[in-house]
C-alpha cells in the first residue's frame, strides 16, 4: 500500500526566487516561504513563524522565476522531501525541503497590475501569447477580469 505525501502552505516569500540551471538546460528555483500563526497565551497575543525550504523544477520554476518575488502571498501545493548531502568538512546533512508541483498567487487584483494578473500553475505544458495570458511554459496563467478580490 501506498502512502500520502500531500504539503499545503498559505505564506509570504522571504526572499525572490534563486534560479540555476542545471546539465541539460534544466532549471531549479529556491526560496523561503514564510507561514504564520497566532494564538493567545496567559492574555498575550503570540505569532509564531515558521520557515519552510521551497523548491521548483523546470517550467515551474521558470514561471515562479518570473512572477514571484520578496514578501508576494502565495499558495502552494507540493510534496515533502529529505536529501541529504556532505558539508565541506564531510559530515553528513540533511536538508528537508517542500518540492511544489503547482502556486497560486494571492491577493487584491492591484497586487499583480504590475505583473499583468494573478498567476495559478501547474504541471501542464502550454504556450502563452503575452497579450492574454493563458498559459506559461509548464503552468497555467489565469487572468481575473473581476473587480473582486479574492475571498482569503
Amino acid at each position: 500500500m501506498s502512502g500520502i505525501n500531500k504539503v499545503i502552505l498559505v505564506g509570504h516569500l522571504g526572499k525572490d526566487p534563486e534560479v540555476r540551471h542545471l546539465d541539460g538546460n534544466v532549471s531549479v528555483a529556491s526560496f523561503p516561504l514564510a507561514t504564520s500563526e497566532s494564538y493567545n497565551k496567559d492574555g498575550k497575543r503570540i505569532e509564531q513563524t515558521e520557515w519552510h525550504n521551497i523548491v521548483m523544477w523546470r517550467g515551474l520554476a521558470d514561471v515562479a522565476a518570473k512572477y514571484l518575488q520578496k514578501g508576494k502571498l502565495v499558495y502552494i501545493e507540493g510534496k515533502l522531501r529529505t536529501r541529504s548531502f556532505e558539508d565541506k568538512e564531510g559530515h553528513k546533512k540533511y536538508s528537508t525541503e517542500i518540492v511544489a508541483e503547482n502556486f497560486t498567487l494571492l491577493g487584491r487584483k492591484t497586487d499583480f497590475e504590475s505583473n499583468s494578473s494573478s498567476a495559478t500553475t501547474n504541471n501542464t505544458t502550454a504556450e502563452a501569447e503575452p497579450e492574454t495570458p493563458k498559459n506559461l511554459g509548464t503552468g497555467e496563467f489565469v487572468k481575473d477580469d473581476d473587480e473582486r478580490d479574492l475571498p482569503f
